[in-house]
């Protein structure tokens, strides 16, 4: 495993994850980069999944994934991830995936996060306190 995305957790292939081939289903690749990279933005003082404690949304508005292996039930696999760009008020969020016992690289791809107002739900600035967060923890970002 090669990565230099600056955060990674494990998870553990759920039976229930994969599809009628045996190996987990497409979409789950991208519901795992999306978990670990919410765990990311909490580490950075942005927990998405509380949203009446954060000052706006978060809406992706595309996402790409090149699958190259597979994964199967029980396997673990390394979620990494990280900020490749920051903008006024989008992002780009790159994520690779890893078989964990032997690192081969499962996936890759990115998100593009845009910031929206709670009230308007129109793009807003990336909060300046989250800002920071990225920087201190990636500082190529800054």
């Amino acid at each position: 495993m090669n990565s230099t995305l600056p955060y990674s957790e494990t998870i553990k292939v759920r039976f229930r994850d994969t599809d009628s081939q045996g190996h987990l289903y497409f979409a789950n690749y991208l519901v795992y980069a999306d978990e670990i990279t919410g765990f990311y933005m909490a580490s950075l003082g942005f927990n998405s999944a509380n949203p009446d404690e954060v000052p706006c949304y978060i809406f992706t508005v595309n996402l790409n994934c090149d699958y190259l292996d597979e994964c199967k039930a029980l396997d673990e696999v390394r979620v990494c991830t990280g900020y490749t760009r920051l903008g006024n008020s989008s992002a780009e969020v790159a994520f690779e995936l890893y078989r964990e016992h032997d690192g081969v690289l499962l996936s890759r791809g990115s998100f593009t996060q845009v910031f929206v107002d709670k009230a308007t739900r129109k793009s807003c600035p990336i909060p300046e306190t989250f800002r920071t967060s990225v920087k201190a923890s990636q500082p190529e970002m800054a």
